[in-house]
């Protein structure tokens, strides 16, 4: 048995858990989210927790069973709380806004850039270089915020370009005049 599987999920307040095999759906105050869970998991709820079980006991099937287990609670955190992700343009010139479900960016090429966001993923700007993501899958989070970062990501000569708040780029040494040569 997994040791992180066998963990029960306290429900938070608000969050609402319907498993009919095999979706679980979850909704909260912040949404709602569905996942189609493996056949060999199944899920129960037993007064204000959340059991998720495994029905076979081959490696392959007890290793979907913890996996399952951090889904389900990553899902009921992102329908209570939400999640979001911080990014930073860096960069001269470089500059973002936020216009309905599209950023639009300027970012050293010789056009704006406008980046589509998928539905339950909203952006806030701020300062016109900081850009923050959030929604309530985790998932789909994480995966908008590495596209927006694959759109310019940072050079490693001076560090210009998209990255996650707080990433620290190595910079490399550039060419050195007059080295080498006899």
């Amino acid at each position: 048995m997994s040791r992180v599987g066998k963990r029960p999920i306290k429900l938070a307040t608000g969050v609402k858990v319907n498993f009919k095999a095999p979706v679980v759906e979850i909704s909260g105050k912040v949404g709602t989210l569905k996942k189609t869970l493996p056949s060999s998991i199944s899920v129960e709820v037993k007064g204000d927790e959340v059991h998720v079980l495994s029905k076979s006991d081959e490696a392959a099937k007890r290793a979907l069973h913890g996996l399952s287990r951090t889904l389900i609670y990553n899902m009921m955190v992102g329908v209570s709380e939400g999640y979001s992700k911080n990014l930073e343009l860096q960069g001269v010139g470089y500059r973002a806004q936020a216009q309905g479900q599209k950023l639009t960016m300027q970012l050293g090429f010789s056009h704006p850039v406008e980046f589509p966001l998928p539905t339950g993923i909203t952006a806030a700007v701020d300062g016109n270089t900081k850009i923050t993501l959030k929604g309530a899958d985790k998932e789909l989070l994480g995966l908008t915020a590495a596209k927006l970062r694959k759109v310019r990501p940072p050079e490693p000569y001076k560090g210009k370009g998209i990255r996650y708040a707080g990433e620290v780029i190595t910079l490399k040494q550039g060419k050195t005049a007059g080295a080498g040569g006899k």
